[in-house]
């Protein structure tokens, strides 16, 4: 999977990591001037075209990343950059997100490669190197890539195992909501802290967060978060799976909207979400502060421009001394892709060939990706990962992160399917 391969951004081991994966490209057959790494922002890239019979039809283009959250460690049971295989499980960082991926499109383009497949268009290869940063190297390959008749992103979708250890569902990403960061900032003289006046940045920014804290986003829906709910309507138990059931009835039940906006689970798929996570302020333990900010991390509903988020903060916080700023975040606003017939039912038929009769469903990711950057400009973009598991076993980002190692071959025969379904 290349876990031992420390790809941390800022870090200097993405190139390495680039190169291992070309090694395999080339060795089943690539040819070396059709594996390109480009370094590029203290990263790298790495762009493979698998070429079709017919150079004038639009290509496929296959999107994962190859970079890491940072993991220490003193924090991890197992040190997170060697792989360790136990209990049925691949320990490490990146384990899921996104070496797991990674590893299983380019073992399958590799076989096919050495099997002889003649794809009817291009499918190309895309791996960013700072996805879990700014995204600059995915803004940067996206216009060059701009002409794809769709991407595939396996750095979402995936089907969900239950704790029975039965599935579930799949789901297919068809939209992401837009990543922002806004940073609130009061301003204040300061002073000494024996002589305390009626200011004070820190009390002030407090107020200004509380009545964002109590502020609620107007819910919003659409085909895809809809679907979503019914699907998991009949497989939901308990008050949370009464209130979808009672929501799908009746999309403006309130009772039933109060219940899931306070599920973590489900309030991101209502509403566009704004959290304090960070804040910042005062230069010494004896003086008052002069300036305080906060960071607030928003997830907004796809179809909502950030700017308008922006001036809904400024009106919740309601203080004229206050500035809110979008950050330097790196994302930018995108709409959802359409629910084309084709990868519907490519993506039903993969899963079925695993686990017939499960349902295969639209959804909208709360967390950001990629693949926002090829929406924006309008090329149609799913999130079809063949990875499946249960949700308590998913630690991306967390400690001791892990992958199931059952969940290897179907995943290799999900790529496959895919890919010769849909590169025809």
């Amino acid at each position: 999977m290349g876990i031992s391969v420390r790809t941390v951004i800022p870090g200097d081991q993405v190139p390495v990591y680039a190169a291992r994966l070309k090694a395999v490209l080339v060795k089943a057959g690539f040819a070396a001037d059709d594996v390109q790494i480009k370094p590029m922002f203290r990263t790298a890239i790495l762009i493979a075209r698998y070429h079709g019979a017919d150079p004038a039809k639009k290509p496929i283009v296959v999107i994962d990343h190859m970079d890491v959250v940072e993991a220490k460690r003193e924090d991890w049971t197992r040190d997170p950059f060697t792989p360790v295989v136990e209990n049925g499980y691949v320990f490490g960082r990146g384990a899921v997100d996104d070496k797991f991926d990674v590893s299983i499109v380019v073992t399958v383009l590799s076989k096919l490669k050495r099997e002889g497949w003649k794809p009817g268009r291009d499918v190309i290869l895309a791996l960013s190197g700072d996805e879990e940063t700014v995204q600059a190297t995915a803004r940067a390959f996206v216009p060059e890539l701009k002409n794809a008749e769709m991407v595939l992103n396996g750095d979402a979708g995936g089907g969900e195992i239950g704790e029975d250890g039965k599935p579930v569902a799949y789901g297919i990403q068809a939209a992401e909501k837009t990543y922002s960061d806004f940073a609130i900032t009061v301003t204040n003289p300061g002073g000494h802290s024996s002589r305390p006046g009626t200011t004070n940045a820190i009390y002030q920014i407090s107020r200004d967060l509380e009545r964002l804290a109590g502020y609620r986003f107007p819910v919003m829906s659409s085909d895809i978060t809809m679907a979503g709910f019914k699907a998991a309507a009949g497989a939901t138990k308990g008050p949370v799976g009464d209130a979808i059931r009672a929501y799908v009835a009746n999309p403006k039940d309130e009772k039933a909207i109060a219940i899931l906006s306070d599920d973590p689970g489900n309030v991101g798929q209502l509403r566009t979400t704004c959290v304090a996570t960070m804040i910042n302020g005062g230069r010494a333990t004896n003086a008052l502060p002069q300036k305080v900010s906060a960071n607030v991390n928003c997830r907004i509903f796809p179809g909502t421009p950030s700017e308008e988020i922006r001036q809904t903060i400024v009106k919740v916080i309601a203080d004229p001394a206050a500035t809110v700023t979008r950050a330097n975040d790196g994302a930018i606003d995108s709409g959802a892709s359409p629910l084309r017939a084709d990868v519907l039912a490519a993506v039903t038929k993969a899963v079925h060939a695993r686990f017939p009769g499960l349902p295969v469903v639209p959804n909208m990711s709360a967390g950001a990706t990629d693949g926002m950057f090829f929406r924006a400009i309008g090329v149609p973009t799913y999130g079809v990962s063949g990875l499946f598991m249960k949700s308590s076993d998913d630690f991306s980002h967390g400690l001791n992160e892990r992958a199931p190692t059952d969940a290897i071959d179907g995943a290799l025969a999900h790529w496959e399917s895919l890919l010769k379904d849909l590169a025809k």
